[in-house]
């Protein structure tokens, strides 16, 4: 049975109000559609072309018809509808022993037989169903890039054209990683499912690597004229909160959470009135967010009564974020304790880049030559080679030291390293203080 519920016809609305609201229930619902339907046909790319085929009959049907009461749950049935079309074509063409099961299967279930009570089951696992597709959008098979598009593109909304925008890479670069990664979790034959138990571990961390590098990307973009992309910190923070919901004994989804909750609460103090960027010991912190930062807190919290004695390394950052938070100053930051807790992450995952974290957190706590000590170790490490925040680090360092000349030239070698504008900016103007004898030192 096609088609979808029985719509009420509004007065008083014009085609783009009908096109603005379909726009909006789209980005809200697109994602539990496709995981539902992903879920009855077993395949994430089929799954997403019917939802947009629910989509195109709303968008012929809804500005004549009328937009429905629920307009969500008419998608939702559209979909499903067209699944079961789909799912009988291929019984009556293959006749496959699992395609006649599974179709039979779908049958039973009154929801989708009936249209207009698809969206009142009271037994729908729809949660399970998001949780098996963000397992499967970012199961391992997939590279890197390709998980962050295909995550972005079915459990974000976002079109191939934002994406591309977001990462600065050419459209038709982002929808051939789109279609491949597709093609690859056809042809490998993955399993629309949640991991086995022995498998979570690894699985999970690949769902949370890829929440975490679309949040970082928000939250200083690597290239472009913005700081900040705002729309993409929010993706992230969304898709956070919903795992945290699906897979609430996971400790490392709430670390990850805390993270980006605190994180993200700094964003109004985060650039001036010209959107420049302001240095965290600058900020104004009566604009950071308290309630993003009092969920932070709580989900840290949850993180660490989890984890016990052995904290993950987004438990770690989450309770690194968290000293910054509970300090009402810049001064009052116990830097002491954020130098051990990356002390404690550069044991559980070494990476120079934790160790020049670390670094800015020992020239806090005990002087900036303590800090320029572990940064000078790090000048020679090849995946810092072009990494602009080590010659940032160390101009700093070397400003509060008074040797301004050295600092100058690292902070130069910086700005020409960065891919950011509004960064360059910052780290130029840097510079430029560095060789006005009587000018205060920049902030570090």
């Amino acid at each position: 049975m096609s088609g979808g519920a029985p719509v009420v016809p509004s007065t008083a609305v014009t085609p783009s109000d009908t096109r603005r609201t379909i726009d909006g229930v789209w980005a809200i619902e697109s994602a539990k559609i496709i995981a539902r339907v992903g879920r009855m046909v077993g395949d994430v790319g089929v799954a997403e072309e019917l939802a947009q085929d629910a989509l195109v009959a709303a968008l012929e049907r809804w500005p004549t018809a009328g937009v429905p009461d629920n307009p969500g749950a008419w998608l939702m049935a559209t979909a499903k509808n067209r699944a079961v079309d789909l799912l009988r074509r291929r019984e009556r063409l293959e006749r496959k022993q699992y395609e006649i099961g599974r179709d039979l299967e779908v049958r039973q279930d009154p929801a989708v037989a009936d249209p207009a009570v698809a969206f009142v089951d009271p037994d729908d696992d729809l949660g399970d169903d998001m949780l098996r597709l963000m397992f499967t959008a970012c199961h391992p098979v997939l590279s890197r890039d390709a998980r962050v598009a295909l995550t972005l593109r079915l459990l974000g909304g976002l079109t191939t054209d934002e994406i591309a925008r977001a990462f600065l890479v050419a459209e038709p670069t982002i929808a051939q990683r789109i279609v491949r990664a597709k093609r690859t979790l056809s042809d490998a034959r993955v399993p629309f499912e949640l991991p086995a138990r022995a498998e979570l571990g690894d699985r999970l961390g690949s769902v949370l690597e890829v929440v975490y590098l679309v949040f970082n990307e928000g939250y200083s973009a690597t290239a472009g004229d913005d700081w900040l992309r705002p729309e993409l910190c929010n993706e992230a923070l969304r898709l956070g909160r919903v795992l945290g919901h699906l897979a609430p004994d996971q400790p490392e989804v709430h670390g990850l959470v805390a993270l980006m909750e605190i994180h993200a609460s700094r964003a109004g103090a985060r650039t001036d009135a010209a959107g420049s960027p302001v240095v965290l010991l600058d900020q104004n912190r009566g604009r950071w967010n308290r309630t993003q930062i009092q969920r932070g807190l709580a989900a840290l919290d949850r993180a660490e009564r989890l984890s016990g004695t052995t904290p993950g390394t987004y438990t770690l950052q989450g309770a690194i974020a968290a000293c910054h938070a509970r300090a009402r100053t810049g001064d009052e930051t116990d830097w002491a304790r954020i130098a051990a807790l990356y002390e404690a992450l550069a044991r559980l995952a070494p990476s120079p880049i934790v160790d020049l974290n670390r670094a800015v957190a020992l020239s806090m706590a005990h002087g900036p030559a303590a800090g320029l000590e572990l940064v000078d170790r790090l000048v020679d490490e090849p995946s810092l080679r072009n990494y602009h925040l080590l010659p940032s680090v160390r101009g700093d360092l070397l400003v509060r030291l008074g040797r301004l000349p050295e600092a100058r030239r690292e902070l130069e070698r910086a700005a020409s390293m960065t891919r950011n504008s509004r960064e360059r900016t910052l780290l130029l103007a840097r510079a430029a203080r560095c060789a006005a004898p009587t000018a205060a030192p920049p902030s570090s």
